[in-house]
C-alpha cells in the first residue's frame, strides 16, 4: 500500500536566498529511499529587504499597503528573487520553462498590485493574489523544477487544478472538507505517478477559482488538510521539517536545560501553540480533531532526521514502543513552560459572553480565546474571556459591545502557560509556580488552573521582560521538580 509523508518546510528550513535547499533536497530523497511518496508543501522564501531578513509573505504585505496609499514601489523583488534561486540550482534543461510561469505569476503580482492603487485597498482578491503568485504559489513551482534537476521524479500541483478548497473569506479563509475531497483525483493521479509533489502552502481557492489565504502560519494548515483530504485513500502522515524538535521551553526565552520533548497528544501541542510555541499553527489539529482523525504528526530536525517528536491523539499506545533509554521521559509531568505577550481580558456578562463566543467562532471562525473562570458582581455571573492578541480585542470593541454594552477591556497582559496532559497527577504544582513568581519579584494578576484543561494559567503584567522572566523562573522551577522525581 501507498504511504505518504506530507512534508511541510518553511522559510526558514530553505533559508536566506534559498541558501538551505541542499538540505531540503536530501531530507526528500531520504524520505524517498525510506519508501514513502512525499507531497512536500513549501513556505514563501526568506530574502533581505530594507536591511532586514523577511519571508516573501511579509514584504508582499509591506508592498502592498503602500500601493494601497498610492505609493508604486519596485516589485522586482517578486522576480528577481525566484530568477535568482533558480539560476543556482535549476538545471539548464528546466531553466527555461521554470521562467515562462515566472513571468506569469510575476503578471499577476503586478496585475494586483495596479488594482490595488485603483481601488485603494490591499484587500479581497488583490491581496490574495498578491500573496499567492508573490509567495508560496511561485516558491512551490521552482522547488519542483529544483527536485527535477536532482533526478528525483517529480511534479508541481497546478494551481488550475488546486485541491483546497475554501470558503470566500479571501484574508483568513476557512477549510471546505467536502468540497475539497471533489476535487482530489488529480492530487491522486499525481502521487501515482510521481516520487515527489510540490504544492505552496497558505493558499487555497473558492469554488469558483478564486485564490484565497489562510491566516499567517497557513502552510501548516495545508499539510494537514492534504492529510485530511487523502485519508479515505492513502495512509498518510504529517511531517513538520523545522529547526530543532519541541523543547521544554522556547529557545528564544530560555536558553539553559532544555529538554527534548519526545511525544505530545494533540491536546498539549495545540495548547502549545496557542500560548507561544512555535511548533505549529493550533488550527491545523483542529482540523485534524475536528474530522475525527488521529493523523501522525512528527516534528523532524532537517539536519538530524532521527530526533522527532511525535504528536498523535492520544499517547497510551506508545508506551510500549519505546527502549528503556527513554522510558523515563515519556511523560513528565510538566511537558513544556510558554510565555505569550500582547494579550487582553474581556469582561462581560455570562449569558452575552455565551452569544460573543458563538459568533467569534461559528461567524468569523475566530479561535485564539478562552474562558478563564467567572465570577459575580450583586448577583450577575460575569465571564472572563482571554484572548491573546490585544490588538484584535482592539479592532473589535465595538462588535464586543454590541453584546453587552458595559463590556470591560483589560489590555497590558501577559500569560504565562504551562503544559502537560498529567499535570494533575503532581502535587503542590500550583503552589509551586506561584511561590516562584513570587520568590522572583513578579506578581500574578491572575491564575487559573483546571484538572481538565492540561494547563495552568499564569496571568501577569507584560511590562519589560516581565513574561519572558516568568517563563525562565518557572522553566528552571520545573526542571527542580523533575529532577526531585527522577
Amino acid at each position: 500500500m501507498t504511504e505518504v509523508i506530507v512534508a511541510k518546510f518553511g522559510g526558514s528550513t530553505i533559508g536566506l536566498n534559498g541558501d538551505q535547499i541542499p538540505n531540503v533536497i536530501e531530507r526528500i530523497k531520504l524520505m524517498k529511499n525510506e519508501g514513502y511518496k512525499i507531497i512536500a508543501v513549501f513556505s514563501a522564501p526568506i530574502v533581505e529587504y530594507e536591511g532586514k531578513n523577511r519571508s516573501m509573505t511579509d514584504i508582499a504585505i509591506n508592498i502592498g499597503r503602500k500601493y494601497a496609499v498610492g505609493r508604486s514601489v519596485d516589485t522586482k523583488i517578486f522576480y528577481d528573487t525566484y530568477l535568482n534561486i533558480a539560476m543556482n540550482h535549476v538545471s539548464e534543461k528546466y531553466l527555461k520553462e521554470f521562467e515562462y510561469h515566472l513571468e506569469e505569476f510575476y503578471h499577476y503580482v503586478t496585475t494586483s498590485l495596479n488594482n490595488t492603487t485603483e481601488n485603494k485597498r490591499f484587500t479581497d482578491i488583490n491581496r490574495s493574489k498578491t500573496l499567492a503568485y508573490g509567495g508560496e504559489i511561485t516558491m512551490s513551482y521552482l522547488m519542483d523544477y529544483i527536485l527535477k534537476s536532482n533526478g528525483l521524479k517529480s511534479n508541481h500541483v497546478d494551481i488550475e487544478k488546486w485541491p483546497i478548497i475554501t470558503d470566500d473569506n479571501f484574508e483568513a479563509a476557512n477549510f471546505m472538507v467536502e468540497e475539497s475531497k471533489v476535487r482530489k483525483n488529480d492530487l491522486l493521479q499525481l502521487i501515482e505517478e510521481n516520487e515527489v509533489i510540490s504544492i505552496g502552502g497558505f493558499i487555497g481557492k473558492t469554488v469558483d477559482g478564486l485564490e484565497t489565504t489562510y491566516e499567517r502560519g497557513g502552510s501548516d494548515r495545508t499539510a494537514a488538510d492534504i492529510a485530511i483530504i487523502l485519508n479515505d485513500d492513502i495512509k498518510t502522515q504529517i511531517d513538520f521539517e523545522k529547526d530543532n524538535i519541541v523543547l521544554s521551553a522556547d529557545p528564544k526565552i530560555v536558553s539553559d536545560k532544555l529538554e527534548s520533548i519526545k511525544y505530545l497528544s494533540y491536546n498539549e501541542a495545540k495548547l502549545a501553540g496557542m500560548f507561544g510555541m512555535k511548533i505549529l499553527d493550533p488550527i491545523a489539529i483542529k482540523e485534524i480533531d475536528d474530522n475525527k482523525l488521529d493523523i501522525p504528526i512528527v516534528i523532524t530536525s532537517i539536519l538530524q532526521p532521527s530526533n522527532v517528536t511525535l504528536i498523535k491523539k492520544y499517547l497510551d499506545n506508545e508506551k510500549n514502543e519505546l527502549d528503556n533509554a527513554h522510558e523515563k521521559n515519556f511523560d513528565p509531568l510538566i511537558k513544556i513552560v510558554t510565555g505569550k505577550r500582547n494579550c487582553a481580558i474581556v469582561r462581560m456578562e455570562s449569558i452575552s459572553a455565551s452569544y460573543l463566543i458563538a459568533s467569534l467562532e461559528k461567524d468569523k471562525q475566530y479561535h485564539n480565546f478562552l474562558k478563564l473562570s467567572p465570577y459575580k458582581i450583586d448577583d450577575i455571573e460575569i465571564t472572563r474571556l482571554l484572548f491573546l492578541d490585544a490588538d484584535y480585542v482592539k479592532r473589535q470593541e465595538r462588535h464586543f459591545k454590541a453584546f453587552y454594552p458595559k463590556t470591560e477591556f483589560v489590555y497590558g497582559r501577559g500569560v504565562v502557560t504551562l503544559i502537560g496532559d498529567s499535570m494533575w497527577k503532581m502535587p503542590k504544582i500550583v503552589s509551586s509556580a506561584s511561590r516562584t513568581l513570587g520568590d522572583n519579584d513578579i506578581n500574578i494578576l491572575n491564575l487559573d488552573a483546571q484538572e481538565e484543561t492540561s494547563r495552568i494559567l499564569i496571568i501577569v503584567e507584560d511590562i519589560d521582560n516581565n513574561v519572558a522572566n516568568a517563563v525562565k523562573a518557572v522553566h528552571l522551577q520545573r526542571n527542580n521538580d523533575l529532577n526531585k522525581k527522577n
